[in-house]
């Protein structure tokens, strides 16, 4: 496994030791004592999966404390364009953004702690998966319209289709006025 930081703090990019024969290949999704020792998270309370067509836009989402998550993300199948928001007040990287690809056919993860809103764009048909470090907590759910002109986020689609309920987010400005 090979543990890759990002620019910005807390970001981390997975990359797994994949072993391929005539018979396809293997690799260990996750190993508790390997990420312990890389100093990753290794208590993931629950797995999320989802669907995604060619151009969806899903984000950009967080919980807020005490139920904040941090998720252990991976395309299944497909690519996709994933997408972490600092929005820790106190972080000097606070409203700058990373973006990685995540491909099946590479079997990179992304792991994107508490403090992060996070969000990803389908560039193929895909299916995500991804492990959380709190449970799901409907009324500490917030976000961020994934479009904000103040982030500047490059998604990498023409016409993203975006649910109706996240085209009603607060922008990254009324996001700052309500922390």
């Amino acid at each position: 496994m090979q543990v890759i930081k990002k620019s910005i703090e807390g970001l981390v990019e997975i990359i797994p030791a994949v072993f391929r024969d005539e018979r396809g290949y293997f690799y260990e999704v996750f190993h508790k004592r390997n990420y312990q020792e890389a100093g990753l998270p290794y208590n993931l309370v629950q797995d999320n999966q989802s669907f995604s067509k060619k151009g969806v836009v899903r984000g950009l989402h967080f919980q807020r404390e005490p139920n904040a998550q941090g998720k252990l993300v991976r395309a299944l199948t497909g690519k996709v364009l994933d997408i972490a928001v600092d929005i820790r007040p106190d972080s000097p990287t606070f409203g700058q953004h990373e973006a990685v690809i995540l491909d099946s056919a590479l079997q990179n993860m992304f792991y994107v702690p508490e403090g992060f809103a996070h969000g990803f764009a389908a560039l193929e048909d895909s299916v995500f998966i991804y492990k959380c470090t709190n449970f799901y907590h409907k009324p500490s759910e917030g976000g961020i319209i994934f479009n904000d002109p103040d982030l500047k986020i490059d998604w990498q689609v023409s016409n993203p289709i975006v649910s109706d309920k996240d085209l009603q987010l607060p922008s990254f400005k009324e996001f700052l006025a309500s922390i």
